[in-house]
This record gives C-alpha cells, structure tokens and sequence, in this order.
C-alpha cells in the first residue's frame, strides 16, 4: 500500500510504500534523503510509476487529530508553506525518541477532577449581556472588545465551565509566558487540575510527555499557553479563546510564517465551535471583519464600581526644564515616585527599548560600531559592558578606540531599560527596583517572580512591554512612560496602531480599583500627536475610526491584502536588478499596487544585501498566483488580514 506522508523539514510530501494498513494523520518515521525523521500521513493514494521508499516505522497507532491534520493542509496552500514545515507546528521536537519512564510520568494521564462543585463566577449586568452576546452572534469567530479593567476574564471562565460541562475541551492562548502564571490561577481556582500548561520554556521531554497524554487522554482538558498551545493534540476541543488578540506575539515570524488568529479562525470555522477574541485595543482589520459580519461584542463597563479614570500628566521632552533632575525622566515622574515610596504604593516605569543605549559612535569620524553578521548598530549593556545584537545574540567588548580611525572618544547614544534602572538606583538608593524585559536571566523573570510583585515587594517596575500585559497589580499606583512616540516614526502602516494599543495597555495597568490614586505620566517629543491623544483618553473607537479611514485611502488591510516579496543576493548590484525587473513585472498587472524597491530592515547581513517590493491586492488569490511562479530566490511573506 502507498501513502503519501509529509516529513519533517524544509521538505514537501513524497509517496512511501508500507505492507500494513495506515490511518491519515499517525505519526511514522521515514528515510528523507540521508536522514530519518518523523512524518505525518497524509493520505493513502495509488500506486505510483516510481519507485518507492519504505516507510521505517509507525510511532503511534492512534493518529493525530483530524483538524491538526486539516491544519497542515491549511498552513501548506494558505500561506506557501513547504509541508514539511506546516507538520513542524503540529508535532512536538524530539517525537521520535525514546524516553526514559521517569520522562513519561510528566505528562502521565490520570483521572480528571471535577471542578470546583457549583463554581460562582462573579458576572455583573455588563458582562452577562456581553456573554449572552457572544453566545448568539453569528458565526465561529466573535470579537470581545472590552475596555482595560471590564472583566474579561470572568467571561473567558463562564464559557470554559460550560464547555467543560459537556465534557469539551477548551484552549487558552496569551501572548507571553509572564502571563501564563496569572491565568493559570484564575482557572484553576475553577478547574483544579484539569489545567494543562504548554510553552517554549519547558523541555523537549516536557512536551512530548504533555503531547502523548493530550494524545490519549478522553477527559475533558483546559489547555493553556502562547500560540503553540493551539496545536495540542485534542479530539474534543469545544472553545478556543485568543486574549490580547491584537498582539505581535500571535505572529510566528519564522518559517511557516503564519497568524495564530487566522489559524484559530480556521480551526473554529473546521469544527464549528466558537473563538473567542478578546482584547481591548483590538486589530483595526478584525474590528472592522467582526462590525462588518455582526460577530462583534462590547463591553465598556469597568468590572469594578470603584474603578477610577487615571489622571493623566503629558510632559514636553523637549522642554529641558522638567528635567532638571535626570535627563530622562522627568520632575514629575520622580516626585510621582517619591510619594509612592512614602505611602507604600509602586510604581511602573515603561520604555520599550532594553539595553543601556542602542547607538555606540565615534565623536570625531561619527563611525557607528555594526554588528558584523547584520550590520545594525550595537547595542551597549552597561551592566557587563559589552556591545550586544538583539537581532542575531553577537557580543563583543566596548571598544575603546575608534575602529575606524583609532580617536579614542567613543560615545554612547540613546536609552534603554538597562540604563533607566541604574538611573533610578541613584535617584532611590533605598527603593527595590526590578527591570523587566528580554534580558532578565532564568529565575528573574515575571513570571517567576509574579507572586513577589502582586505582594508589594518591589517599589519600582521597570520594563518593556513585557509588564504591560494584562497584569493586575493591586498596588500599583503609577505608570510613567518614558518615551510615548518611540515608535511612532517605523516604517510601518501598522506603526501608530502599534503604538496606540502599547500605549493603550500600558496606562490600563492602573485605575483597576484596587487604589483611590491612579496616575499616568506620559513623556514625549510629540505632545500633539492624535495617537497620544487618543490614547491619553482611552479612546479606541476614535482611533478606529481615524485609522480604517486612512487605510481606505490609502489601499492598505483590511481593504487590500499585502505580499511581502524579499530578495537576497552576495552584491547590491544585482539584487537591485532583479528587484527592479521584478517590480516591473508586476507593475503591468493592474490588479496589484507595487511599492518601489526598497532596502528591507535588515538590509546587510553576512549572507549580502536584501531588498523588498510590497505588493497590494484585492485578491488574495490573485496574489498566490502572482507570487507563486517566482524562483527560490525570492521569500514570499503574505499578511492576510480579515477572519475568515
């Protein structure tokens, strides 16, 4: 018998022969090339006029579940993955191996427990209407718009408990690990152990234990964790929640590039159950889809009556005078400080650029010091005093003399968190100061240290936007932002919206009504900008409507779908040829709108130059097409907006 089984790898699906019998989706082991490694069947087919590989072994009798195998076929047509790549997402590294017993007892399955018996979860009028509507809104995916503070989470608990009840699986996904902790909580004050927790932190044997027990397991689950979580080998799934739906996080950016959301959407439309996505500054595109199909919810109450508006301070960074104390934060931010030092209260000081500063430059020549693999500048970590790239993890010493020509007046520009924090410990010698963000060594993270920061037992927080999801910080009092417009000026259609929905959840940290102060100091270059504006007053459905009007002219999502074409060659001259005849090409088709070249962000690597042309159209299938009949040569990277 032939089936054709699509193998781990930058590969595609190719026929294999096998003496016994197969089942579409099991898990086989297969010779590829010089190598073996682990498939997926896709399906049996005749016999081909070629001759055949065999395939090696069958690791599991029981298949993976068929919307997991329908989801390889998705992520192979939808976004141009290689099959291989798109079978990556849904087996876990390492299948293959032999564990030990004593890796097998983690995710060893056993007999699920109940629920807390008749659990109460708090619903005020808002939410019950919300969750009703939720509940007859038309199609698979419904949007939750919720403002900060409105008690999302209890309608997240309401429809996993009713779920559960029918004996149906639910799986929660949250933008980032630190937020794990938290949810985790809340759940399993409601769920106890039925509580599964999946994410990159754990080990490979770690996951394969969790994945053959889901696997196997006929209980009812609560399956929790960032957008890996997603592909947990469930048969029985009956909601999918998607919280802070809009963020980054929800993007896989390396190959198979796809969207989580649009992944879900597909999964929930597949089994015909709902997906739930929640988030108060939601995508401008799905806000606009779920208004546009009659799936969109809001709920514009605060979960809490004595939930209070923050005061909200914007200061000038351009008038010196207000900071006369520190060059970086400002008077009012430190007095802001000082008083939450005296009344027991914290603070939280947000700036989303880590390191001590993101430019070293020679005062004489002005020669920037380049990572050599990506030819970006360094960034300074004053702590260790080393040059470090965030892009690529290459480090070298701070040099003290001009590589270029030997002045020995290297400077360091710019600031970053690591720099803010050493700021602050001279301003407060006393005060306990934690920094959040990329660099926090294991064990120094917020999740770890979640429960000590909920305590009171850090004064003053500072981070990226690491700290500014979702938290609930009883003690919290203030939030500076040290620099509001950081990212208004990228490259970027989707830079202001960025910026908003940061700047957004970053002020919602405070005013929960947990205190009766609650205050917000927003420093900034550009006090006049309609994006700090609009965030200073919480206003996402003006933004909302300034944004989709500036798409609509300007032929951007959700009016038009986008392909990223990239290409990469050893010298500028020849890429800018190619690019260019490339662009010409699709420039006569006058279904599409194509940018001109353009150097793409990381424009020199080691590899050699890389140039970008963005091609726009109202067909996305039109654009596949386009797309498909390129050489190698060119990455294709597509970014479908809208649900499906």
């Amino acid at each position: 018998m032939f089936y054709e089984v699509a193998p781990e790898g930058k590969v595609g699906a190719f026929i294999y022969d096998y003496d016994d019998s197969l089942l579409p989706g099991q898990i086989v082991l297969v010779p590829v090339s010089k190598r073996i490694v682990p498939g997926v069947v896709i399906k049996k087919v005749a016999q081909p006029d070629f001759k055949t590989k065999k395939i090696l072994k069958v690791l599991y009798s029981k298949p993976i579940p068929k919307h997991l195998l329908k989801i390889v076929e998705f992520v192979h047509e939808y976004y141009l993955a290689p099959y291989g790549q798109a079978v990556s997402l849904v087996l876990p590294r390492g299948v293959e191996k032999k564990r030990r017993k004593t890796e097998q007892m983690f995710g060893k399955t056993r007999k699920t427990e109940q629920p807390v018996k008749n659990p109460k979860i708090p619903l005020n009028p808002a939410q019950k209407k919300a969750l009703e509507g939720l509940q007859k809104a038309p199609g698979a995916t419904k949007l939750l718009y919720g403002v900060t503070g409105s008690g999302k989470t209890n309608i997240y608990l309401e429809m996993a408990l009713n779920a559960f009840k029918q004996e149906k699986s639910t799986i929660v996904l949250v933008p980032e690990i630190a937020l794990t902790s938290q949810l985790v909580r809340v759940f399993q004050e409601v769920f106890r152990d039925n509580i599964v927790l999946i994410h990159s932190k754990q080990t490979e044997a770690e996951r394969h234990a969790i994945f053959n027990s889901l696997l196997e397991t006929e209980m009812p689950k609560i399956v929790i964790g960032p957008r890996s979580a997603l592909f947990a080998p469930l048969d029985n799934i009956g909601l999918i929640i998607i919280d802070e739906e809009h963020d980054n996080a929800y993007h896989q950016d390396n190959p198979p590039r796809y969207s989580t959301v649009r992944i879900a959407s597909f999964v929930a439309k597949t089994l015909e159950i709902p997906l739930i996505l929640g988030s108060a500054t939601p995508a401008i595109e799905d806000f606009y889809l779920a208004s546009s199909h009659d799936s969109l919810v809001k709920l514009e109450t605060k979960a809490k009556e004595e939930a209070t508006t923050p005061e909200i301070k914007i200061v000038d960074f351009k008038d010196r005078d207000k900071f006369t104390k520190n060059r970086y934060i400002s008077n009012d931010l430190i007095k802001a400080i000082s008083d939450n030092l005296e009344s027991g209260h914290q603070t939280l000081v947000f700036h989303n650029r880590r390191g001590s500063a993101p430019l070293t430059i020679c005062e004489k020549c002005g020669e920037e010091v380049l990572c050599p693999n990506c030819f970006l500048p360094l960034t300074l970590h004053a702590d260790r005093y080393v040059l470090h790239c965030h892009t690529c993890d290459y480090s070298e010493k701070v040099p003290t003399n001009c590589p270029k020509c030997g002045h020995p007046g290297m400077v360091h520009k710019g600031f970053g968190t690591k720099l803010l924090e050493s700021e602050l410990k001279k301003l407060f010698p006393k005060a306990r100061i934690r920094r959040f963000d990329a660099d926090n060594k294991k064990g120094e993270g917020l999740g770890v240290l979640y429960d000590e920061v909920r305590a009171g037992d850090v004064d003053i927080l500072v981070g990226t936007q690491i700290i500014v999801k979702g938290l609930d910080l009883p003690k919290l009092a203030t939030v500076g932002i040290v620099q509001a417009d950081a990212g208004l000026s990228l490259p970027d259609y989707m830079a202001e919206e960025r910026t908003f929905q940061l700047l957004t959840q970053v002020m919602g940290r405070v005013g929960r009504g947990h205190l009766s102060k609650a205050e917000v100091i927003i420093q900034t270059f550009r006090p006049e900008h309609k994006v700090i504006g609009y965030a200073m007053n919480e206003d996402y459905l003006g933004f909302y409507d300034y944004s989709i009007k500036k798409r609509k002219k300007s032929g951007f999502p959700p009016f038009r779908f986008i392909a990223r074409v990239e290409l990469s060659m050893k010298t500028e001259a020849i890429v800018l040829k190619r690019i260019r005849e490339l662009t010409n090409q699709l420039s006569r088709d006058k279904r599409f709108i194509v940018s001109p070249p353009a150097p793409s962000f990381h424009e020199r690597t080691s590899r050699g130059y890389t140039w970008q042309i963005i091609v726009r159209g109202k067909s996305r299938k039109a654009l596949l097409e386009a797309c498909e009949g390129l050489d190698k040569n060119f990455k294709v990277t597509l970014d479908p907006p809208g649900l499906l």
